[in-house]
């Protein structure tokens, strides 16, 4: 027998933990964390041992597959390509190039061919309809902290590892490891925050898990945040404790800000939001007085109407308490390769601009180069120029994950060319007429383009693959193979030599006279792996082409099984910054204007009953639920009802009941939990397997139901397009048990 360890970053979520895999005779007996790891010190949660349920997975797609007569069949790769070619220039030529649309998912921001080559496949295609999973949970944050601070990724990061005072808002990392904030751990370092006497303080509807090991917990009615923020930066300038500290010299429109926070007072929002004044006030004085904290808010901020809104306060308290860019407050990570913020002129840039395009059906505008995913269905059904006819998927599922599914799915049906590049035959790649394998991540090379650059310490890690590849291409060949049929090549074209020629003409374009000495340092090298050399040797810690001979490359960094150590986060002010204004915006003119909305809904009537979702340890939107060790255990998939609500709609636990949305009604199995705030229930995301078409053989033994169903895929926050997911008012009505209905019935005779 031949055994053997290997290490690797874990790409189930992301807290992105390196593991110890130990292989023997070809197959995987035991995933382990990495104790030398120097981002995660070998904690790992249950997803990651899922890592081999899910590369031996019998119903993870090994073959391209062709829908024929309605049923997928196995093809070889020759012939998926082939069927493609004929098929997508043909069709842009015919109706243009707005008539193809092109769909990311979360997984693709895990897969490093993946993430690296989308970009090309999206030019290759030239459509302005891009879509990606963005819009269902993150862009409110991406945007105002691009208008803040000059670009998408530059998002303040709690330095949890040296802050003694944290505000959680609408996040529950201890289940999520994190969101946008890459941390593994999370209990564990709000234990040491605490034994240094330090506090963790979590504002949620829910008294979640992060909620149970905090030292304060305080009900809030979802979608509400952002009038409870508000309400603190108006205490802030009402009471005299704001202070800039260290980024005194570089913020501007503080004054800006007051002004438009002026009527927020605590007294005139508590009773929409469910806090106390005197509550509102306590926190915004230990937020103000202590020298270390930070605030950090996450989905359920994001996925509510006023999600830019939300995610711009909860900064600019952090701004005007004095704990930006401080030790122990909220600082910005320095990536070693592809952060913009590291790159070109330090201190000042272009910014940021939305709405360089809109939707044509309902003139949602474009944010970072996407539309949100909620208008793909409107773009199928609507005729008329530029509409979409086909589309290209690539790892994702939102027919499960985006609002109103049921419609989308419909839509998709109408579709001349479906592409997916996926592992499984899901709830939405059933529609394809082609659906190109994913490889197993076991099989495959990894580094956290994405991750990499929100992470609560520097870092740089590098993942080889830990099982020999099977035949087929990379996840990056097969996606410039699309580019290339995009562009009308052959449907043989040789993909390595187009990838060769590409990054010529690139590095041409980029370095000019040194190109020639960018190509020698790369040679040898193609694909992803050549594009983080160059990245690694151009960043802020790398060898500069030889330049500084002790700076990273990709092959040092590969030399490091377990990762280097980059420190922890430093002050970035003012290089971080890429405003035109070489300045933090604390006052963009597109969220002051929104302001009014917000103000005007203070005194709006609260829903009788609103829904939430949640996140489970072992759970990630829609794709896990197919893997044994992640499925077994109880049923997760069930309705929390607080008690008073469950006496008031005559619930029992465990008995089953109607919740009823905008769209369509689910039953669900109740669960009765003190942990709810009254008059809100929560219902997990990604759930509802039972759909024909789909290769799920375990999902769909416990399907659960899908809460997306319920939703309005017309209701998004306007600035941003994020669809609103939490706080959606619905109704819920008991489901007689069949002894119940049978006594009902005796009764009526």
């Amino acid at each position: 027998m031949t055994q053997s360890s290997h290490y690797r970053i874990c790409p189930l979520c992301e807290a992105c933990c390196g593991l110890q895999i130990t292989v023997q005779d070809g197959a995987v007996i035991s995933v382990r964390g990495d104790a030398n790891d120097p981002f995660s010190h070998g904690y790992l949660c249950p997803k990651a041992v899922a890592l081999k349920d899910l590369h031996e997975d019998p119903d993870r797609l090994r073959t391209p597959m062709i829908k024929r007569d309605g049923q997928h069949v196995s093809v070889s790769w020759d012939e998926a390509f082939t069927f493609i070619g004929q098929r997508l220039p043909a069709l842009m030529q015919q109706h243009g190039r707005d008539a193809v649309a092109l769909a990311v998912g979360n997984p693709a921001s895990h897969k490093f061919g993946l993430f690296t080559y989308f970009p090309k496949l999206a030019r290759a295609l030239g459509t302005h309809n891009v879509y990606s999973a963005s819009s269902l949970d993150q862009v409110p944050k991406q945007l105002s902290c691009a208008l803040m601070f000059g670009h998408w990724m530059s998002v303040p990061l709690p330095d949890i590892s040296r802050c003694d005072l944290l505000l959680v808002i609408g996040a529950n990392p201890l289940a999520s490891n994190g969101s946008l904030f890459t941390v593994p751990d999370f209990k564990g370092k709000v234990r040491a925050l605490q034994a240094r006497g330090g506090r963790v303080v979590v504002i949620d509807p829910r008294r979640s898990e992060t909620a149970a090991v905090a030292d304060a917990h305080h009900f809030i009615r979802p979608g509400s945040d952002v009038f409870l923020l508000a309400a603190m930066v108006q205490t802030l300038f009402a009471r005299g404790w704001v202070k800039l500290g260290r980024a005194a010299g570089w913020v501007q429109g503080v004054d800006e800000v007051a002004q438009a926070v002026a009527a927020f007072t605590p007294q005139s929002v508590a009773a929409r939001c469910g806090v106390a004044a005197e509550t509102i006030v306590e926190l915004s004085n230990a937020l103000a007085h202590t020298e270390r904290a930070a605030v950090y808010a996450r989905i359920g901020t994001c996925t509510q109407t006023y999600g830019t809104l939300a995610s711009w306060l909860v900064d600019v308290l952090n701004v005007l308490t004095g704990h930006l860019d401080a030790p122990g407050g909220v600082m910005f990570a320095k990536a070693p390769a592809f952060a913009s913020n590291t790159q070109g002129a330090a201190g000042v840039g272009r910014g940021v601009a939305t709405g360089r395009h809109h939707a044509r059906v309902s003139h949602a505008p474009e944010v970072m180069g996407e539309l949100p995913m909620t208008c793909l269905a409107e773009e199928i059904e609507t005729p008329g120029a530029d509409q979409v006819r086909a589309l290209i998927t690539v790892a994702t599922n939102p027919v499960l994950s985006a609002p109103n599914g049921q419609r989308l799915s419909r839509a998709l049906e109408q579709l001349d060319l479906m592409v997916s590049v996926d592992m499984y035959l899901n709830e939405t790649t059933r529609h394809a007429d082609v659906i190109l394998p994913a490889v197993s991540p076991l099989q495959d090379d990894q580094y956290d383009v994405v991750f990499s650059q929100l992470s609560w310490r520097n870092q740089a890690r590098y993942s080889s693959a830990v099982l020999p590849p099977d035949a087929r291409p990379a996840e990056w060949q097969i996606l410039l193979k699309l580019a290339a049929l995009a562009q009308g090549l052959p449907s043989d074209v040789d993909v390595n030599a187009l990838d060769d020629a590409q990054f010529a003409q690139e590095a041409q374009r980029q370095w000019g006279d040194q190109s020639s000495a960018v190509l020698q340092a790369t040679q040898g090298l193609r694909g992803p792996q050549r594009l983080l050399d160059v990245a690694l040797r151009a960043g802020p810690y790398g060898d500069s082409f030889g330049m500084r001979p002790n700076g990273l490359t990709l092959q040092r960094v590969m030399d490091a099984p377990s990762g280097i150590d980059l420190g922890e986060l430093q002050p970035r002010l003012p290089e971080v910054l890429r405003t035109p204004s070489g300045h933090i915006e604390l006052a963009p003119a597109l969220l002051l204007a929104d302001v009014p909305r917000a103000w005007a809904d203070v005194t709006a009537p609260v829903p009788d009953l609103v829904v939430i979702g949640r996140r489970d340890v072992r759970s990630n939107n829609s794709w896990m639920h197919n893997l044994p060790t992640l499925a077994k255990g109880p049923q997760r998939c069930t309705l929390l009802v607080h008690p008073q609500d469950e006496a008031r709609l005559g619930l029992t636990d465990g008995g089953m009941a109607q919740l009823s949305g905008a769209y369509a009604s689910v039953e669900v199995q109740v669960q009765i939990s003190p942990d709810m705030m009254p008059g809100v229930v929560s219902l997990p995301h990604g759930w509802g397997h039972d759909l024909p078409g789909t290769r799920l053989a375990l999902a769909s033994q416990r399907p659960g139901v899908n809460l997306n169903a319920l939703l309005d895929d017309q209701w998004r926050d306007p600035l941003s397009g994020n669809a609103v997911l939490s706080g959606v008012p619905v109704r819920l009505e008991a489901i007689p048990s069949a002894v119940e209905a049978a006594h009902a019935s005796l009764c009526a005779r």
